[in-house]
């Protein structure tokens, strides 16, 4: 090992022992856990199960007691909730914010001013937003439902989120509105790396500004938008605070993260929880590494 590569381990091995005991030991407890059938009330006297918290009569996959398929179960409801909210919600946040980005990347009179009011919805806590568009969705006081009964867009009140055909994409809304301008800021620093030279050359050749967006913006900033989307998605895949804020965590709404919840605090069952939070670890993880890959092959194949 040269001098190098000794300065170097020494630097990381201060940074590895903290999170082995930040992280490392938390995830291990919790998948052990997950082998058992210990209850949060008495944590010591849970008995090893093995896999029967995922895969035995009463486990999150092939429970014999899904009579209307794994689906319809409460754990395969929130599978599909969670990637439901996760796909909608990031496609429309990449959308609106390289709207956005490409907006505020124009040279006009108070744009720093723009930039900064844009940032405010991302910069209020979770919590309080929710809160706030919870009041204003409520089906009875609700400032929304009395705006679109004014402008004769609705006949009656509409519990937005209660009523279970609305309350996941009520949330979607609020999500979207939340972040689009992270999305919009991760965008607009790619962006504003970008040479100048070739939108000068296309200007002085008369292209159209579409064709230019298509043609060079686009992929230029093709990396960067990928890395974006995906820091987008891992966080979206492990919603609960909005859905829990917003829907008191129901049924028809529950993510991954409010059935571990649900499971660990409510239920008390914390070998069971433990192993939804388990699995809920190996579908992000699982997720993000599919799609880097698919990621990387279309940048090789677009590259070459």
């Amino acid at each position: 090992m040269n001098e190098r590569t000794r300065v170097a381990w020494t630097f990381l091995i201060p940074m590895l022992v903290l999170m082995a005991a930040v992280a490392g030991w938390p995830l291990a407890r919790s998948i052990w856990f997950s082998l058992t059938d210990t209850n949060i009330n008495d944590i010591s006297a849970g008995n090893f199960v093995g896999l029967s918290n995922y895969f035995g009569e009463y486990g999150l996959f092939f429970n014999s007691n899904y009579t209307e398929g794994f689906w319809a179960s409460d754990w395969g409801v929130a599978i599909g909730n969670t990637f439901k909210f996760a796909i909608v919600s990031v496609l429309l946040e990449t959308l609106f914010g390289l709207g956005v980005a490409m907006l505020l990347n124009q040279d006009f009179k108070g744009r720093m001013l723009v930039r900064t009011a844009v940032l405010v919805p991302w910069a209020i806590p979770t919590i309080v937003s929710a809160k706030m568009w919870g009041w204003m969705l409520h089906d009875q006081f609700g400032l929304i439902n009395q705006l679109m009964l004014d402008w004769h867009l609705i006949a009656q009140k509409i519990a937005w989120t209660a009523d279970p055909a609305y309350a996941l994409w009520t949330v979607v809304a609020v999500d979207v509105w939340k972040t689009t301008p992270f999305m919009a800021l991760l965008i607009l620093a790619a962006l504003q790396t970008l040479p100048k030279d070739c939108y000068e050359a296309a200007k002085v050749d008369g292209v159209h500004p579409l064709r230019v967006f298509f043609k060079v913006t686009l992929p230029l900033i093709k990396g960067p938008l990928f890395v974006a989307v995906v820091f987008r998605l891992l966080d979206a895949l492990r919603i609960f605070d909005l859905i829990f804020v917003l829907t008191s965590n129901s049924g028809s709404t529950i993510s991954m993260s409010g059935f571990v919840r649900r499971e660990m605090v409510d239920n008390g069952n914390l070998g069971f929880g433990s192993a939804a939070s388990t699995s809920l670890t190996i579908i992000i993880f699982v997720t993000a590494v599919l799609f880097l890959r698919a990621a990387r092959v279309k940048l090789s194949e677009e590259s070459s």
